[in-house]
């Protein structure tokens, strides 16, 4: 919309849209970003997608058309041609006596031709808004979009979506595990569990030594934080590509302020955001929100009808056509991303191979030493993405995706039929799903604050919903072991069965441990030595004493790298952190059995903490 910014310019001014002050300010913008003038206005929060309506009515004597109260005729559109609607801001609207009438949002000389070739020379033009557009196509094509945010994987790769939790191979499988079983404990009991008890043996040990090599290769992660500062300094915001943010809320109307204030700060052209805030068409009140906060035109809503399985992954598909980014980030209601994460993640793209195709930033918690459970869980966090998951990153591992600031190279990101939405979590699901395509993922050092949940009822619903996503994410990627195992390598194989499938399995077999031990000790005479052959007898002293003493260690190391020197000795008490994790893992198993789909909403805002940043957030933006 460049030629037409001078024109422009003088009728905004001339109706009272805009200042001089204003005006003088976006177009020192405008120098350095590169964009429309009326783009860094709106950008800016100075005028509306409405005024700049009116001032091109002004300007090019064209009607403008409300498509929020006056959809076009269903007949006129085609469900094939609606991302070329969207490219190009233009959507037939009504017929009459063989004159089609085009509501397009910018009418520059290319758009009219376009409109011409399409609809006919003698074609009318008239004007509306980009998001009119947007509203129209939800609107008409409702079942399109809910069509293909819930079958899309499942339709063009069925054997990499979770839709059937088990396929009939994988419970044959089991069954005939089970009959095994059964027959040994029958015919040789002794032999049957000793046998057992071996393999779990092996497992534990394997899973303690893999983990510890990661934290190892995670923690001689070289830093060069200056000279990244200097790089981002020297970007040109002008050349800078269009960065789409996606937002799935439900029931978060109370922390939104935080999230805006945290992406208003960004430091990227606002102009070259295109911020989504998805948003279930039956949550009211956030969706009352939203609108009451009167957001700049960077943001949009996005409806999500109502449909089964109610999932962050399915809005997330349900808004993707929309997105116009070259690149793409999720970020959760309460996200607080450090104001240089999108150019930050930019060097990492252009420094990555170029089959890097996803980018994770480490997650962390504004709210860390509120309580015991927040101080563990910043523990926990600590040591997955500031040395777990860089240690995943040098090793070739598949990388399973924490739920936010998942930066992706948007084109990818569709060929692969982006997220599953039937996969509760979806985002190690895709993580996996990458590597296994032949596509990598990067770990950027930058990192996205949250609120980290303070209370265990809360916790034990998220994280029961993790586990469960991550006993969906093994059984999909094991359908066909063989085929996994070619894609992955050996190393990428085994890491996947550790840190996935391990990180469940774990969770599921310690609290039988921990009952086979505690008998031991308040019963004396059990004889448990006929069971425990020297060999497994002393692989399983070295895991309850030398792995349970290096996992305690992992967590009080886990704080150092962030210097929350303070959290240390609370990384003594691990212990019970671990026995919420089975209480998690069983409920998320027996939700797989009977609700494999079912979306356990996790409450934000519950921390004194959040008050603390909602108000603050609301301050600035009142300044």
């Amino acid at each position: 919309m460049a030629f037409l910014d001078n024109r422009i310019t003088d009728i905004l001014v001339e109706y009272g849209f805009v200042t001089l002050a204003q005006l003088d300010e976006a177009i020192e913008l405008q120098k350095r970003w590169s964009m429309p003038i009326v783009d860094v206005l709106a950008s800016k929060g100075y005028i509306t997608p409405t005024e700049i309506a009116t001032a091109l009515s002004r300007q090019f004597d064209l009607e403008i058309i409300d498509l929020v109260n006056n959809l076009p005729t269903g007949a006129l559109l085609d469900v094939n041609m609606i991302q070329q609607y969207l490219a190009d801001q233009m959507i037939p609207w009504r017929s009459s006596d063989g004159i089609i009438t085009v509501a397009i949002a910018n009418p520059d000389p290319d758009t009219i031709l376009k409109a011409n070739r399409l609809y006919g020379s003698n074609c009318r033009i008239v004007l509306t808004t980009r998001f009119d557009i947007h509203w129209a196509l939800q609107n008409i094509f409702e079942d399109h979009f809910t069509k293909i945010a819930l079958d899309a994987l499942s339709d063009a790769d069925p054997r990499n979506s979770a839709k059937p939790t088990f396929v009939p191979s994988q419970l044959a499988a089991f069954t005939t595990l089970l009959v095994i079983f059964c027959i040994g404990l029958f015919f040789l009991p002794m032999e049957t569990l000793i046998a057992v008890n071996m393999l779990m043996g092996i497992f534990f040990l394997g899973n303690f030594i893999f983990k510890t090599i990661l934290v190892w290769l995670g923690g001689h992660e070289k830093s060069g934080d200056k000279v990244i500062a200097a790089q981002i300094a020297e970007m040109d915001d002008a050349s800078l590509p269009v960065y789409t943010i996606l937002v799935p809320m439900f029931r978060d109307a109370k922390v939104l302020p935080i999230l805006v204030n945290a992406l208003r700060k960004l430091d990227y052209p606002a102009a070259k955001l295109d911020i989504k805030l998805v948003l279930e068409a039956t949550d009211v009140e956030t969706i009352e929100a939203t609108r009451a906060m009167g957001l700049e035109s960077t943001f949009e809503i996005i409806r999500v009808p109502e449909s089964h399985p109610q999932t962050k992954p399915k809005a997330c598909n349900y808004a993707l056509p929309f997105a116009r980014g070259e690149y793409l980030v999720i970020y959760d209601a309460e996200d607080k991303p450090e104001p240089d994460q999108l150019k930050k993640t930019l060097l990492s793209f252009q420094r990555a191979p170029e089959n890097t195709i996803c980018i994770q930033a480490r997650l962390n918690y504004f709210n860390a030493r509120e309580n015991w459970l927040t101080r563990m869980f910043t523990l926990d966090y600590s040591l997955w993405f500031d040395l777990m998951l860089p240690g995943l990153e040098r090793l070739g591992v598949p990388i399973p995706l924490g739920g936010t600031s998942n930066h992706f190279k948007i084109k990818v990101l569709r060929e692969l039929h982006a997220w599953d939405p039937y996969n509760v979590t979806e985002d190690a699901d895709l993580g996996v799903r990458i590597t296994q395509k032949g596509y990598r993922v990067g770990i950027v050092d930058s990192t996205t604050f949250e609120e980290a949940n303070c209370a265990i009822p809360n916790w034990i619903r998220q994280r029961s919903r993790w586990l469960k996503g991550y006993m969906q994410t093994w059984l999909v990627h094991m359908r066909h072991p063989i085929q996994l195992y070619r894609s992955l390598g050996p190393v990428g194989f085994f890491g996947f069965q550790f840190f996935v499938g391990g990180t469940v399995l774990a969770a599921l077999l310690n609290p039988i441990f921990w009952l086979l031990y505690v008998l031991w000790l308040l019963i004396p005479s059990l004889n448990y030595g006929i069971y425990f052959p020297p060999v497994i007898f002393y692989m399983s002293l070295a895991n309850l004493l030398i792995g349970n003493i290096v996992f305690i260690y992992l967590s009080l190391l886990a704080p150092v790298k962030r210097r929350l020197y303070d959290l240390v000795p609370i990384g003594l008490t691990v212990f019970f952190y671990w026995v919420l994790l089975s209480i998690a893992a069983y409920k998320g198993l027996w939700q797989l059995l009977n609700n494999p789909f079912y979306w356990e909403k996790t409450d934000h805002g519950i921390s004194k903490h959040s008050a603390h940043e909602i108000a603050q957030a609301q301050s600035g933006a009142s300044a």
